[in-house]
Formats: structure tokens, sequence, C-alpha cells
């Protein structure tokens, strides 16, 4: 037997759901954030710059994403 108040609950919850999310894209980012981005930004333009791919993109990356070498 079909009961449609037993989807109303449901249909709500699944239409209201992206209208809940969106609110977390409103928030200013950090000074810290910021940078973080601007760094990924940079390594990934160079790696594609560099034309690398897979492991070799990866580890490129995360190597400049370390930053300079301390030593």
């Amino acid at each position: 037997m079909f009961r449609p108040t037993m989807f109303s609950p449901i249909v709500i919850a699944l239409l209201a759901a992206p209208l809940c999310a969106s609110g977390a894209d409103d928030k200013a980012k950090t000074p810290q954030q910021q940078k973080q981005q601007a760094k990924m930004k940079a390594c990934n333009k160079e790696a594609r710059d560099k034309s690398l791919k897979g492991d070799d993109r990866k580890k490129f990356v995360a190597e400049c994403l370390k930053g300079p070498a301390k030593g």
C-alpha cells in the first residue's frame, strides 16, 4: 500500500540538503587558507607547465607544497 505521507519527509530532506550545504561556501577564508590555496594553485600551474603526469606530478606537487628544502 502506497502512503504519500511516508515519502514527504524524505522529499523535503532531499530538497533542503542543497540549501543547507550552500552556506558552507559563504564563509570567508582565513589568510592561512588563502595562502595555502594560492600555493596549491602555483604548484599545479608549474606541474602543468612541466607537463608532469601521474606519480611524477603527485610527487612534484607534494614537494612544491612543502616548500624549499631547509638545511
